[in-house]
């Protein structure tokens, strides 16, 4: 029996397969080393081009968490659905937890989002952040917030 033969995509065909295939796509991004603390993130591409809607950016999680709640929104958009931004919001997630839709200064924390450029070029596009709560129901910006969390959910987003 022979081997299945594996070629590796590289970055930029793996992005427009995920297009392609889907009509976005996710990125993960480790965490930064000491240095330059960043906690590990995922966040989204196409949507600009798909729905109209600025891209979507979740710290904090693994990636196969991350891509969970992305496919969650994605399909909860496509369906017609809105969330609204900038305000705290129920019905997503399970047990009433709530989460906040954040836009982000493109102009402050665009170095974040590499892959942006490439897939829009000279087109603009926007980033807003998925902020979610821990299993208590806290945010980051609460005085509960647990101290273990504080560098996994930085908040970039404009609250």
């Amino acid at each position: 029996m022979t081997e299945p033969a594996y070629e590796p995509m590289e970055h930029e065909e793996k992005l427009q397969w995920m297009l392609e295939t889907h009509g976005w796509g996710i990125e993960p991004v480790a965490p930064s080393d000491r240095e330059h603390l960043r906690a590990a993130y995922s966040y989204t591409f196409g949507l600009e081009a798909l729905l109209g809607h600025p891209e979507l950016v979740i710290f904090g999680l693994a990636p196969v968490a991350a891509r969970g709640l992305l496919d969650l929104i994605v399909n909860h958009l496509r369906s017609g659905g809105s969330l609204p931004t900038g305000e705290l919001f129920d019905g997503l997630l399970d047990n009433q937890l709530v989460s906040a839709l954040l836009d982000i200064e493109v102009s402050e924390f665009g170095d974040y989002f590499p892959t942006l450029p490439l897939i829009y070029g000279d087109q603009p596009w926007r980033v807003r952040q998925f902020v979610w709560p821990d299993r208590s129901g806290a945010l980051p910006w609460d005085n509960h917030w647990p101290e273990n969390l504080k560098y996994a959910q930085p908040v970039i987003g404009n609250w």
